[in-house]
């Protein structure tokens, strides 16, 4: 990382790293945001598929229960559309609900990954979505998660009805 007050390059924390890392995967979701209008919210590429405002919601769920079930983080966390009972029913259709809940979510997680220290990420955790994992092994869950819903995303906004 670069210092301009002393005009040196400094070596980043893996703290520092790993966060850099999450802040660039998460960069696949909010460079899509300011895309989405309300009237988007409620488009899918199949009728039986989720709706663009359920996979929102669905990505800040599933970064509350990270910062939560990796890092212990003290939050409750209501998840709506986690687990085989999740069914877009159409109700998430708030587009300025939506963007305030991933921004809490983004908040809450990265609050948590400030918290780590060096050794703390070689730290095992165990979690029943992904068995045991090193929480630098745990990253690449979180971070694919959100890539991959991005995707849907943006066919959704392409080619969605």
């Amino acid at each position: 990382m670069w210092d301009s007050t002393l005009n040196l390059k400094r070596k980043m924390s893996k703290t520092e790293l790993m966060l850099s890392l999450w802040e660039e995967g998460r960069t696949r979701l909010t460079k899509l945001l300011s895309d989405i209008t309300p009237a988007d919210l409620s488009r899918r590429l199949h009728p039986q598929s989720n709706s663009l405002g359920w996979l929102l919601r669905h990505i800040g769920e599933v970064e509350h229960l990270f910062a939560k079930n990796v890092f212990g983080e003290p939050i409750e966390v209501r998840a709506s559309t986690i687990g085989p009972m999740a069914k877009d029913l159409g109700r998430f259709t708030d587009l300025d609900a939506l963007i305030a809940y991933l921004d809490e979510a983004h908040g809450v997680l990265r609050s948590a990954f400030e918290k780590q220290n060096e050794a703390d990420w070689e730290t095992y955790i165990e979690t029943k979505e992904f068995g045991r994992k090193t929480k630098a092994e745990a990253l690449a869950r979180i971070t694919t998660h959100t890539a991959w819903h991005s995707g849907q995303i943006i066919l959704i906004l392409k080619y969605g009805a």
